[in-house]
């Protein structure tokens, strides 16, 4: 008797709450129930949210640490005609989290993969923040270096659109420190925190205000820091023009430092960055 291959599996992308149980979706609870596995960031926590909506489909961990042996696992599996759905601690499984491993290989094997929408924080942190949201740009958790968050931050120095970063509590004063000395500490910012959750909350105001109230109240929870884009006008220099400006500046008897933050105000470019230039005219002013 001729035996045929089995039809590939389908791998469903399961959005979940990220603090509020009434944001899971009727989809979501039935696709959960019917699927054979479900790979899960966290399976404790997740076993959690499981018991609350009374599924009893098995867990298996899929996390940072272990993706590398459990991707082929999980591809084998699918290749066999299994469901599997994805699940992340909170929210749309792949953003700013391994599933996106996950999702690329079942791509290019060519297995089915369907998104279950859900919440994520990155959009309604955003439509609740009053800044435009016709365009705007997700950058996911900055660094943990100092200098290396301040470098990606000051490759984000043109950028006109609405940015939009997570940020943990222990980190929220030195990112906010680095976002106004990048962006200048009068861009506007919206800090939202424990989305959904009981203690939610929306600040909003410029950077330099944000630094004040979080220098008189320890950070607590999880934060998502929606930052108005720079002017879309901002006038562009070249090093020479730039290096002419702050000559020119600096002549008129302000620091150098001054100096670099005025021009920071209408130019593209850090006043960090300027700065150094302004250094490097120690001799010729």
């Amino acid at each position: 008797m001729q035996t045929t291959d089995p039809k590939p599996g389908i791998l469903y992308i399961v959005g979940t709450p990220i603090g509020n149980l009434e944001d899971m979706t009727f989809r979501a609870v039935r696709i959960l129930q019917t699927v054979d596995l479900i790979a899960a960031e966290d399976t404790r926590h997740t076993g959690k949210l499981l018991q609350h909506f009374q599924v009893k489909t098995p867990q298996v961990s899929y996390h940072e640490h272990n993706r590398s042996s459990r991707v082929p696992e999980l591809l084998e599996q699918l290749n066999h005609g299994k469901a599997i759905a994805l699940v992340t601690d909170a929210g749309m499984p792949g953003i700013s989290d391994p599933g996106y491993e996950l999702v690329k290989v079942c791509v290019e094997a060519g297995i089915q993969v369907v998104p279950i929408p859900g919440v994520t924080a990155v959009i309604t942190a955003l439509s609740a923040a009053g800044l435009p949201t016709d365009k705007f740009v997700f950058e996911g958790f900055l660094p943990a270096k100092s200098q290396q968050r301040r470098s990606h931050l000051e490759s984000l120095g043109t950028e006109s659109r609405t940015l939009i970063f997570y940020e943990s509590p222990h980190r929220l004063r030195e990112t906010l420190k680095d976002l106004a000395e990048v962006f200048t500490d009068s861009r506007q910012i919206v800090i939202a925190r424990e989305l959904t959750k009981l203690y939610e909350e929306f600040w909003r105001g410029a950077i330099a205000d944000a630094i004040t109230e979080y220098n008189q109240r320890e950070p607590q929870g999880e934060y998502t820091l929606v930052v108005a884009g720079g002017p879309p006008t901002q006038v562009q220099f070249s090093e020479a023009e730039l290096k002419a400006e702050l000559e020119k500046l600096i002549r008129q008897g302000i620091s150098r430092s001054q100096a670099s933050r005025e021009l920071a105000k209408v130019t593209s470019v850090s006043r960090r960055q300027l700065y150094q230039l302004a250094l490097s005219l120690k001799e010729e002013v």
